[in-house]
């Protein structure tokens, strides 16, 4: 099984794509993981990537691919993959279609969670993170809102500098204006699955599943 998700920032791709990747046995695909493999790995993909990132720069999108072809060679992709966080843009979307062609692959679905803007500015408003283990928590489960501690490790919870309402508001604008065009481009190709993003983790689940 082959798949792309999509959906705005705060929609829960990321904890949606664990759960598909667990069930169906397959690679979960995350760019910035592959970036950082390949640097550390010290690769001569991974040199060139480096240089841009130590000066500040967008690794170029050829690198990026070179890379995920790369990846798309080795047995963990046997059984299939999830791209989580790429394609971001319509010509990374072109790219990556003239990729899985030169490979012989095709894309089975398209997932997009869609979720109304005022419900992801609440979300994401509501949003506090473990310094330590990354766990993301819900500031409205607690009955205060100071000294908060991770259930898990115990360190401190705190709120991502880049999760104020200002900020949010910014960043769908991006996303509207890069990403939401690639949901046409799918559409096209009779590839979209949108999935009701309301609800809890698994009952958005059980709907990503049903269309799988």
């Amino acid at each position: 099984m082959r798949l792309i998700i999509l959906g705005a920032p705060g929609v829960g791709k990321g904890t949606q794509a664990k759960k598909i990747a667990s069930k169906f046995n397959i690679a979960h695909v995350s760019t910035g993981d592959i970036l950082r493999t390949e640097i550390s790995s010290g690769s001569m993909l991974g040199k060139k990537a480096e240089e841009f990132v130590h000066s500040g720069k967008l690794v170029p999108d050829e690198i990026i691919l070179a890379m995920i072809k790369e990846e798309f060679r080795t047995d963990k992709f046997k059984n299939g993959f999830l791209m989580d966080g790429f394609p971001r843009t319509l010509e990374q979307a072109e790219k990556f279609s003239e990729l899985l062609e030169e490979l012989d692959l095709n894309l089975d679905k398209v997932i997009n969670i869609v979720v109304d803007e005022k419900e992801i500015i609440k979300r994401i408003s509501n949003r506090i993170i473990c310094g330590e283990c990354k766990k993301v928590f819900k500031l409205s489960d607690f009955k205060e809102d100071y000294d908060l501690a991770c259930d898990i490790c115990g360190s401190k919870l705190t709120r991502r500098k880049d999760d104020t309402e200002e900020v949010i508001k910014n960043r769908l604008e991006v996303y509207k204006a890069q990403t939401e065009p690639l949901v046409d481009f799918y559409k096209k190709k009779n590839l979209v699955e949108n999935i009701d993003g309301l609800g809890t983790e698994n009952e958005i689940f059980e709907r990503i599943s049903a269309h799988l």
